[in-house]
Protein backbone atom coordinates (compact mmCIF):
# COMPACT_ATOMS: atom_id res chain seq x y z
CA UNK A 1 0.00 0.00 0.00
CA UNK A 2 1.63 3.26 -1.08
CA UNK A 3 1.49 6.50 1.01
CA UNK A 4 -1.51 7.62 -1.73
CA UNK A 5 -3.55 4.44 -0.87
CA UNK A 6 -2.67 4.88 2.60
CA UNK A 7 -4.12 8.72 3.03
CA UNK A 8 -7.26 8.02 1.47
CA UNK A 9 -7.52 4.74 3.38
CA UNK A 10 -7.51 6.47 7.12
CA UNK A 11 -9.60 9.95 5.49
CA UNK A 12 -12.88 6.96 5.27
CA UNK A 13 -11.61 5.50 8.54
CA UNK A 14 -13.87 6.72 11.62
CA UNK A 15 -11.99 6.76 14.90
CA UNK A 16 -13.40 4.02 16.24
CA UNK A 17 -11.59 2.13 13.06
CA UNK A 18 -8.94 3.59 14.00
CA UNK A 19 -8.91 2.76 17.85
CA UNK A 20 -8.81 -0.78 15.97
CA UNK A 21 -5.81 -0.37 14.15
CA UNK A 22 -2.96 -2.30 16.09
CA UNK A 23 0.53 -0.82 16.98
CA UNK A 24 2.14 -2.18 14.25
CA UNK A 25 -0.24 -0.86 12.02
CA UNK A 26 0.14 2.18 13.10
CA UNK A 27 3.38 2.71 13.18
CA UNK A 28 3.89 1.76 9.73
CA UNK A 29 1.51 4.13 8.44
CA UNK A 30 3.61 7.29 11.03
CA UNK A 31 6.97 5.73 9.22
CA UNK A 32 5.34 5.78 5.55
CA UNK A 33 4.31 9.40 6.08
CA UNK A 34 7.54 10.22 7.66
CA UNK A 35 9.64 9.48 4.45
CA UNK A 36 7.05 11.14 2.51
CA UNK A 37 7.43 14.62 4.26
CA UNK A 38 11.26 13.89 3.84
CA UNK A 39 11.24 13.54 0.20
CA UNK A 40 8.73 16.71 -0.41
CA UNK A 41 11.06 18.55 1.98
CA UNK A 42 13.88 17.78 -0.02
CA UNK A 43 12.69 18.64 -3.38
CA UNK A 44 10.78 22.23 -2.06
CA UNK A 45 13.16 24.09 -4.09
CA UNK A 46 12.49 22.57 -7.64
CA UNK A 47 8.83 23.27 -7.44
CA UNK A 48 8.48 26.67 -7.12
CA UNK A 49 6.98 28.85 -4.50
CA UNK A 50 3.97 28.16 -2.71
CA UNK A 51 0.51 29.48 -4.06
CA UNK A 52 0.15 33.09 -3.38
CA UNK A 53 -2.71 34.97 -2.18
CA UNK A 54 -4.30 34.65 -5.18
CA UNK A 55 -4.91 31.21 -4.47
CA UNK A 56 -5.69 31.53 -0.75
CA UNK A 57 -8.40 33.97 -1.52
CA UNK A 58 -10.09 31.67 -3.90
CA UNK A 59 -9.73 28.64 -1.46
CA UNK A 60 -11.20 31.08 1.44
CA UNK A 61 -14.67 30.92 2.33
CA UNK A 62 -17.13 33.63 1.36
CA UNK A 63 -17.59 35.06 4.24
CA UNK A 64 -14.08 35.63 4.98
CA UNK A 65 -13.05 39.64 4.65
CA UNK A 66 -10.22 39.82 1.85
CA UNK A 67 -6.95 41.52 2.66
CA UNK A 68 -6.68 44.76 1.49
CA UNK A 69 -3.95 45.69 -0.85
CA UNK A 70 -1.25 47.74 -0.19
CA UNK A 71 -0.98 50.82 -1.53
CA UNK A 72 1.64 51.99 -3.71
CA UNK A 73 3.59 54.70 -4.03
CA UNK A 74 3.73 57.68 -1.30
CA UNK A 75 1.50 57.88 1.66
CA UNK A 76 -1.09 60.09 1.64
CA UNK A 77 -0.71 63.27 3.96
CA UNK A 78 -2.99 63.15 6.56
CA UNK A 79 -5.73 66.26 6.52
CA UNK A 80 -5.41 67.77 9.66
CA UNK A 81 -7.96 68.60 12.00
CA UNK A 82 -10.80 70.73 11.59
CA UNK A 83 -9.41 74.09 13.96
CA UNK A 84 -13.41 73.88 15.37
CA UNK A 85 -12.39 70.74 17.11
CA UNK A 86 -8.90 71.74 18.83
CA UNK A 87 -10.09 72.59 22.60
CA UNK A 88 -10.52 71.13 25.57
CA UNK A 89 -13.62 69.71 27.12
CA UNK A 90 -16.34 72.61 27.74
CA UNK A 91 -16.19 73.48 31.73
CA UNK A 92 -20.12 74.50 32.70
CA UNK A 93 -21.13 77.14 34.76
CA UNK A 94 -21.09 75.06 38.31
CA UNK A 95 -24.59 75.57 40.08
CA UNK A 96 -23.20 74.46 43.31
CA UNK A 97 -18.92 73.95 44.44
CA UNK A 98 -17.87 71.70 47.26
CA UNK A 99 -14.40 72.72 49.19
CA UNK A 100 -12.47 69.58 50.12
CA UNK A 101 -9.63 70.74 52.18
CA UNK A 102 -7.19 68.85 54.54
CA UNK A 103 -7.48 70.37 58.40
CA UNK A 104 -4.09 69.21 59.42
CA UNK A 105 -1.10 68.20 58.09
CA UNK A 106 -0.85 64.12 57.10
CA UNK A 107 2.55 63.94 57.68
CA UNK A 108 3.61 66.30 61.32
CA UNK A 109 0.06 66.99 62.34
CA UNK A 110 0.63 70.92 62.20
CA UNK A 111 -1.83 73.45 60.99
CA UNK A 112 -1.84 75.04 57.67
CA UNK A 113 -1.24 78.94 56.79
CA UNK A 114 -1.68 79.18 53.29
CA UNK A 115 -4.01 77.26 50.66
CA UNK A 116 -4.44 77.40 46.92
CA UNK A 117 -6.48 75.58 44.47
CA UNK A 118 -4.39 72.39 43.29
CA UNK A 119 -6.99 71.33 40.58
CA UNK A 120 -11.10 71.17 40.12
CA UNK A 121 -13.52 68.37 38.77
CA UNK A 122 -16.39 68.94 37.59
CA UNK A 123 -19.25 66.05 38.07
CA UNK A 124 -22.59 66.52 35.92
CA UNK A 125 -25.82 65.03 37.86
CA UNK A 126 -29.53 65.62 37.99
CA UNK A 127 -31.23 66.61 41.38
CA UNK A 128 -34.33 64.42 42.87
CA UNK A 129 -36.91 63.97 40.87
CA UNK A 130 -39.34 66.46 42.11
CA UNK A 131 -43.49 65.60 43.16
CA UNK A 132 -45.98 67.93 41.45
CA UNK A 133 -46.96 70.57 43.70
CA UNK A 134 -50.43 71.21 44.34
CA UNK A 135 -51.57 74.65 45.01
CA UNK A 136 -55.16 75.66 46.63
CA UNK A 137 -56.21 78.88 45.97
CA UNK A 138 -58.45 79.41 49.10
CA UNK A 139 -60.78 82.81 48.45
CA UNK A 140 -61.70 84.35 51.44
CA UNK A 141 -65.17 86.79 51.96
CA UNK A 142 -64.50 89.78 54.31
CA UNK A 143 -68.03 91.26 55.95
CA UNK A 144 -68.02 95.35 55.71
CA UNK A 145 -69.41 96.62 58.87
CA UNK A 146 -70.43 99.87 57.00
CA UNK A 147 -72.02 98.61 53.90
CA UNK A 148 -73.05 95.52 55.64
CA UNK A 149 -71.93 93.17 52.57
CA UNK A 150 -69.82 90.46 52.40
CA UNK A 151 -66.59 91.07 50.07
CA UNK A 152 -64.73 88.03 47.73
CA UNK A 153 -61.56 88.82 45.90
CA UNK A 154 -61.76 87.85 42.57
CA UNK A 155 -59.58 84.71 41.64
CA UNK A 156 -57.60 85.31 37.79
CA UNK A 157 -55.36 82.55 37.25
CA UNK A 158 -54.51 83.51 33.69
CA UNK A 159 -51.54 82.30 32.69
CA UNK A 160 -51.38 79.01 35.39
CA UNK A 161 -54.36 76.84 34.19
CA UNK A 162 -56.99 76.76 31.81
CA UNK A 163 -60.48 77.55 32.32
CA UNK A 164 -61.78 75.57 35.51
CA UNK A 165 -59.16 72.91 35.32
CA UNK A 166 -56.68 71.30 37.39
CA UNK A 167 -53.68 71.19 35.35
CA UNK A 168 -51.02 74.00 35.21
CA UNK A 169 -49.83 75.18 32.20
CA UNK A 170 -46.01 73.75 33.22
CA UNK A 171 -48.14 70.27 33.13
CA UNK A 172 -49.82 71.06 29.56
CA UNK A 173 -45.96 72.51 28.30
CA UNK A 174 -45.10 69.55 29.18
CA UNK A 175 -47.36 66.91 28.40
CA UNK A 176 -46.91 68.71 24.57
CA UNK A 177 -43.48 68.42 24.25
CA UNK A 178 -43.29 64.35 25.60
CA UNK A 179 -45.92 64.13 22.49
CA UNK A 180 -44.57 66.15 19.56
CA UNK A 181 -41.23 66.41 20.63
CA UNK A 182 -40.39 62.87 21.66
CA UNK A 183 -43.60 61.21 19.83
CA UNK A 184 -44.09 59.27 23.03
CA UNK A 185 -47.25 57.65 23.31
CA UNK A 186 -49.98 58.77 26.19
CA UNK A 187 -49.41 55.35 27.96
CA UNK A 188 -45.67 56.35 28.33
CA UNK A 189 -46.21 59.99 29.32
CA UNK A 190 -48.63 58.38 31.88
CA UNK A 191 -45.82 56.63 32.70
CA UNK A 192 -43.36 59.05 32.94
CA UNK A 193 -45.56 61.80 34.98
CA UNK A 194 -46.03 59.02 37.54
CA UNK A 195 -42.27 57.89 37.86
CA UNK A 196 -40.56 61.08 38.11
CA UNK A 197 -43.41 63.44 39.39
CA UNK A 198 -45.96 61.37 41.32
CA UNK A 199 -48.74 62.57 39.24
CA UNK A 200 -51.76 60.27 38.27
CA UNK A 201 -53.76 61.64 34.96
CA UNK A 202 -56.01 59.54 32.94
CA UNK A 203 -55.62 59.40 29.08
CA UNK A 204 -58.57 61.30 28.19
CA UNK A 205 -57.16 64.38 30.61
CA UNK A 206 -53.59 64.04 28.56
CA UNK A 207 -55.59 64.38 25.53
CA UNK A 208 -57.78 67.32 27.05
CA UNK A 209 -54.62 69.42 27.89
CA UNK A 210 -53.54 69.42 24.34
CA UNK A 211 -56.78 70.63 22.36
CA UNK A 212 -56.51 73.35 25.13
CA UNK A 213 -52.96 74.23 23.76
CA UNK A 214 -54.08 74.02 20.32
CA UNK A 215 -56.64 76.51 21.23
CA UNK A 216 -54.97 78.45 22.89
CA UNK A 217 -51.73 79.18 20.56
CA UNK A 218 -54.79 79.24 17.63
CA UNK A 219 -53.72 82.85 16.91
CA UNK A 220 -49.61 81.90 17.09
CA UNK A 221 -50.17 79.32 14.33
CA UNK A 222 -52.01 81.63 12.17
CA UNK A 223 -49.21 83.87 12.30
CA UNK A 224 -47.19 81.38 11.59
CA UNK A 225 -48.76 80.56 8.06
CA UNK A 226 -49.04 83.95 7.59
CA UNK A 227 -45.38 84.10 7.80
CA UNK A 228 -45.05 81.62 5.47
CA UNK A 229 -47.85 83.16 2.91
CA UNK A 230 -44.59 86.53 3.05
CA UNK A 231 -41.84 84.63 2.58
CA UNK A 232 -39.88 85.27 -0.59
CA UNK A 233 -39.18 81.09 -0.71
CA UNK A 234 -41.38 78.63 -0.31
CA UNK A 235 -41.59 74.72 -0.31
CA UNK A 236 -44.45 72.79 -0.62
CA UNK A 237 -45.31 69.24 -0.37
CA UNK A 238 -47.86 66.87 1.16
CA UNK A 239 -48.42 63.30 1.87
CA UNK A 240 -51.44 61.10 3.17
CA UNK A 241 -53.26 61.00 6.51
CA UNK A 242 -56.34 58.79 7.56
CA UNK A 243 -58.62 60.92 9.69
CA UNK A 244 -61.67 58.21 11.35
CA UNK A 245 -60.41 55.33 8.66
CA UNK A 246 -60.97 58.28 5.69
CA UNK A 247 -57.84 59.53 3.59
CA UNK A 248 -56.81 62.35 3.88
CA UNK A 249 -53.83 65.07 3.19
CA UNK A 250 -51.47 66.75 5.10
CA UNK A 251 -50.17 69.87 3.23
CA UNK A 252 -47.03 71.35 4.41
CA UNK A 253 -45.49 74.50 3.62
CA UNK A 254 -41.84 75.70 4.55
CA UNK A 255 -39.11 78.67 4.38
CA UNK A 256 -35.60 78.07 4.76
CA UNK A 257 -33.65 80.92 6.16
CA UNK A 258 -32.60 82.60 9.60
CA UNK A 259 -36.31 82.31 10.74
CA UNK A 260 -37.93 79.48 9.04
CA UNK A 261 -41.42 78.40 9.25
CA UNK A 262 -43.11 74.48 9.67
CA UNK A 263 -46.52 75.10 8.94
CA UNK A 264 -49.22 71.78 8.34
CA UNK A 265 -52.55 71.53 7.13
CA UNK A 266 -54.90 68.90 7.07
CA UNK A 267 -57.46 68.64 4.04
CA UNK A 268 -59.28 65.73 2.64
CA UNK A 269 -58.50 66.72 -0.93
CA UNK A 270 -54.99 66.83 -2.80
CA UNK A 271 -56.51 68.65 -5.48
CA UNK A 272 -55.06 71.96 -7.00
CA UNK A 273 -58.05 74.34 -4.92
CA UNK A 274 -56.18 73.22 -1.91
CA UNK A 275 -52.87 75.14 -3.12
CA UNK A 276 -55.34 78.58 -4.45
CA UNK A 277 -56.82 78.44 -0.75
CA UNK A 278 -53.90 78.44 0.79
CA UNK A 279 -51.41 80.54 -1.31
CA UNK A 280 -53.83 82.18 -3.85
CA UNK A 281 -53.23 85.85 -3.55
CA UNK A 282 -51.48 85.70 -0.36
CA UNK A 283 -47.54 84.53 -1.40
CA UNK A 284 -45.73 85.93 -4.51
CA UNK A 285 -42.50 84.62 -4.10
CA UNK A 286 -40.77 81.20 -5.42
CA UNK A 287 -42.34 78.05 -4.69
CA UNK A 288 -40.40 75.45 -5.00
CA UNK A 289 -42.01 71.34 -5.63
CA UNK A 290 -42.15 68.44 -7.30
CA UNK A 291 -43.72 67.60 -10.65
CA UNK A 292 -47.07 67.10 -8.87
CA UNK A 293 -49.71 68.73 -11.11
CA UNK A 294 -51.63 69.91 -8.19
CA UNK A 295 -49.01 72.80 -8.16
CA UNK A 296 -49.39 73.89 -11.87
CA UNK A 297 -51.95 76.87 -11.53
CA UNK A 298 -49.53 78.54 -9.07
CA UNK A 299 -49.06 81.39 -11.47
CA UNK A 300 -45.65 82.91 -9.27
CA UNK A 301 -42.17 81.73 -10.26
CA UNK A 302 -41.73 77.99 -9.99
CA UNK A 303 -38.70 75.86 -8.97
CA UNK A 304 -39.11 72.52 -9.89
CA UNK A 305 -37.33 69.87 -7.66
CA UNK A 306 -34.52 68.23 -9.72
CA UNK A 307 -33.93 65.28 -7.12
CA UNK A 308 -37.31 64.30 -8.49
CA UNK A 309 -36.30 64.15 -12.07
CA UNK A 310 -33.15 62.73 -11.68
CA UNK A 311 -34.37 59.75 -9.91
CA UNK A 312 -36.94 59.39 -12.98
CA UNK A 313 -34.00 59.49 -15.23
CA UNK A 314 -31.82 56.96 -13.08
CA UNK A 315 -34.80 54.85 -13.81
CA UNK A 316 -35.13 55.15 -17.00
CA UNK A 317 -31.60 54.41 -17.92
CA UNK A 318 -31.75 51.11 -15.70
CA UNK A 319 -35.02 50.00 -17.61
CA UNK A 320 -33.22 50.32 -20.82
CA UNK A 321 -29.69 50.02 -19.81
CA UNK A 322 -28.93 48.52 -23.10
CA UNK A 323 -30.04 51.14 -25.12
CA UNK A 324 -27.23 53.71 -25.75
CA UNK A 325 -29.56 56.03 -27.49
CA UNK A 326 -31.35 56.48 -24.22
CA UNK A 327 -28.06 56.26 -22.05
CA UNK A 328 -27.07 59.35 -23.88
CA UNK A 329 -30.36 61.43 -24.04
CA UNK A 330 -30.15 60.98 -19.98
CA UNK A 331 -26.50 61.69 -19.74
CA UNK A 332 -26.79 64.68 -21.77
CA UNK A 333 -29.87 65.96 -19.71
CA UNK A 334 -27.97 65.09 -15.97
CA UNK A 335 -24.59 66.70 -17.49
CA UNK A 336 -26.90 70.19 -18.10
CA UNK A 337 -27.45 70.18 -14.24
CA UNK A 338 -24.16 69.38 -12.96
CA UNK A 339 -22.81 72.25 -15.00
CA UNK A 340 -25.38 74.54 -13.70
CA UNK A 341 -25.00 73.39 -10.01
CA UNK A 342 -20.77 73.76 -10.75
CA UNK A 343 -21.22 77.14 -12.29
CA UNK A 344 -22.95 78.40 -8.77
CA UNK A 345 -20.22 76.78 -7.27
CA UNK A 346 -16.99 78.24 -8.91
CA UNK A 347 -18.59 81.39 -9.81
CA UNK A 348 -17.59 83.98 -7.23
CA UNK A 349 -20.61 86.43 -6.21
CA UNK A 350 -22.34 86.37 -9.86
CA UNK A 351 -25.00 89.66 -10.73
CA UNK A 352 -27.83 89.44 -11.75
CA UNK A 353 -27.01 89.67 -15.39
CA UNK A 354 -24.16 86.79 -15.37
CA UNK A 355 -27.65 84.71 -13.79
CA UNK A 356 -29.60 85.70 -15.97
CA UNK A 357 -27.47 84.77 -19.17
CA UNK A 358 -26.58 81.53 -17.71
CA UNK A 359 -30.20 80.82 -16.94
CA UNK A 360 -30.99 81.59 -20.61
CA UNK A 361 -27.90 79.43 -21.86
CA UNK A 362 -28.84 76.34 -19.90
CA UNK A 363 -33.05 76.96 -20.43
CA UNK A 364 -32.05 76.64 -24.29
CA UNK A 365 -30.53 73.51 -23.95
CA UNK A 366 -33.07 71.54 -21.61
CA UNK A 367 -35.33 72.66 -24.27
CA UNK A 368 -33.23 71.20 -27.10
CA UNK A 369 -32.96 67.81 -25.21
CA UNK A 370 -36.91 68.01 -24.55
CA UNK A 371 -37.65 68.15 -28.31
CA UNK A 372 -35.26 65.69 -29.16
CA UNK A 373 -37.64 62.94 -28.11
CA UNK A 374 -41.00 65.29 -27.26
CA UNK A 375 -43.20 63.93 -30.19
CA UNK A 376 -41.70 60.29 -30.61
CA UNK A 377 -44.33 58.25 -28.64
CA UNK A 378 -42.57 54.80 -29.88
CA UNK A 379 -39.16 56.45 -27.65
CA UNK A 380 -38.73 55.21 -24.04
CA UNK A 381 -37.49 59.43 -23.87
CA UNK A 382 -40.85 60.68 -24.70
CA UNK A 383 -42.48 61.47 -21.18
CA UNK A 384 -39.41 63.13 -19.56
CA UNK A 385 -38.97 64.59 -22.68
CA UNK A 386 -42.65 66.19 -22.43
CA UNK A 387 -41.92 66.77 -18.87
CA UNK A 388 -38.41 69.09 -19.65
CA UNK A 389 -40.61 71.02 -22.43
CA UNK A 390 -43.53 71.46 -19.96
CA UNK A 391 -41.55 73.04 -16.91
CA UNK A 392 -38.29 74.20 -18.90
CA UNK A 393 -39.35 77.59 -17.52
CA UNK A 394 -39.35 76.08 -13.92
CA UNK A 395 -36.17 73.96 -13.95
CA UNK A 396 -33.12 76.68 -13.44
CA UNK A 397 -34.87 79.02 -11.23
CA UNK A 398 -32.43 79.04 -8.31
CA UNK A 399 -29.56 79.83 -10.93
CA UNK A 400 -31.91 82.85 -11.14
CA UNK A 401 -32.29 83.35 -7.30
CA UNK A 402 -29.43 83.38 -4.44
CA UNK A 403 -30.80 80.98 -1.87
CA UNK A 404 -33.62 78.59 -3.73
CA UNK A 405 -32.64 75.10 -3.24
CA UNK A 406 -32.36 72.94 -7.06
CA UNK A 407 -34.76 70.13 -4.73
CA UNK A 408 -37.42 70.13 -2.18
CA UNK A 409 -35.53 68.56 0.35
CA UNK A 410 -36.56 70.57 3.03
CA UNK A 411 -40.46 70.22 2.15
CA UNK A 412 -39.19 66.32 2.19
CA UNK A 413 -37.45 66.46 5.62
CA UNK A 414 -39.48 68.41 7.14
CA UNK A 415 -43.00 65.43 6.50
CA UNK A 416 -40.68 62.97 7.88
CA UNK A 417 -41.73 63.40 11.40
CA UNK A 418 -45.42 63.23 10.54
CA UNK A 419 -44.99 60.37 8.49
CA UNK A 420 -43.14 58.74 10.87
CA UNK A 421 -46.57 59.20 13.11
CA UNK A 422 -48.89 58.14 10.52
CA UNK A 423 -46.79 54.90 9.94
CA UNK A 424 -46.98 54.26 13.72
CA UNK A 425 -50.28 55.32 14.58
CA UNK A 426 -52.26 55.22 11.33
CA UNK A 427 -53.53 58.74 11.64
CA UNK A 428 -56.40 60.17 14.00
CA UNK A 429 -59.28 59.25 15.33
CA UNK A 430 -61.45 62.76 15.37
CA UNK A 431 -61.11 66.52 13.60
CA UNK A 432 -60.02 67.72 16.90
CA UNK A 433 -57.37 65.38 17.29
CA UNK A 434 -56.42 65.85 13.87
CA UNK A 435 -56.40 69.61 14.16
CA UNK A 436 -54.42 69.68 17.34
CA UNK A 437 -51.55 67.30 15.35
CA UNK A 438 -51.11 69.76 12.52
CA UNK A 439 -51.58 72.90 14.91
CA UNK A 440 -49.05 71.65 17.58
CA UNK A 441 -46.81 70.31 14.95
CA UNK A 442 -46.12 73.24 12.80
CA UNK A 443 -45.14 75.23 16.72
CA UNK A 444 -42.92 72.57 17.76
CA UNK A 445 -41.34 71.72 14.55
CA UNK A 446 -41.33 75.42 13.82
CA UNK A 447 -39.06 76.25 16.99
CA UNK A 448 -36.93 73.21 16.65
CA UNK A 449 -35.97 74.15 13.17
CA UNK A 450 -35.08 77.56 14.82
CA UNK A 451 -32.80 75.89 17.43
CA UNK A 452 -35.42 76.94 20.03
CA UNK A 453 -36.06 74.71 23.43
CA UNK A 454 -39.45 73.56 22.85
CA UNK A 455 -40.65 72.91 26.32
CA UNK A 456 -39.28 76.72 27.18
CA UNK A 457 -40.93 78.40 24.43
CA UNK A 458 -43.85 76.03 24.83
CA UNK A 459 -44.52 77.23 28.69
CA UNK A 460 -43.82 80.82 28.04
CA UNK A 461 -46.63 81.03 25.24
CA UNK A 462 -49.19 79.21 27.72
CA UNK A 463 -48.11 81.51 30.70
CA UNK A 464 -48.63 84.69 28.27
CA UNK A 465 -51.87 86.02 29.82
CA UNK A 466 -52.55 87.64 26.44
CA UNK A 467 -52.79 84.28 24.70
CA UNK A 468 -54.85 82.70 27.35
CA UNK A 469 -57.69 85.25 26.67
CA UNK A 470 -57.42 85.21 22.45
CA UNK A 471 -58.49 81.84 23.14
CA UNK A 472 -59.99 80.31 19.82
CA UNK A 473 -63.95 78.84 19.75
CA UNK A 474 -63.79 75.52 20.56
Amino acid sequence: MDLGEVLSYTARMTSEQLAELSKEQLIVIILQLQERIAKLEAAGGNQGPPAGPTSAKESSPPWVKRNRPKREGPKKPRRKRDPKHNHARRLETPTRTVDHRLDRCPKCDGSFQQETLAYARQVIELPPPQAVEVIEHRVISSFCPQCLRWHTAELDLTGQVFGQGRMGVGITALVAYLRNSLRLPYRRIQDYLLTIHQLVISVGELVELLHEMRRVTHKEVEGLKKQAQASAILHADETGWRENGQNGYIWGFFTPGEEPVRYYEYDASRGQAVVARILGGKFHGHLATDFYAGYNDYEGPHQRCWTHLLRDLHELKEDHSQEAEVLEWAGSVRKVYDEAKQWLATARAPDQEARAKKYVELTGRTHELGLQFAKNKDSPCCALAKRLMRHEDELFQFVLVAGLSADNNLAERSLRPLVVIRKISGGSRSTDGTQTRMALASLFETWRARGLNAYAEGLKLLSCPKAIKAQAPA
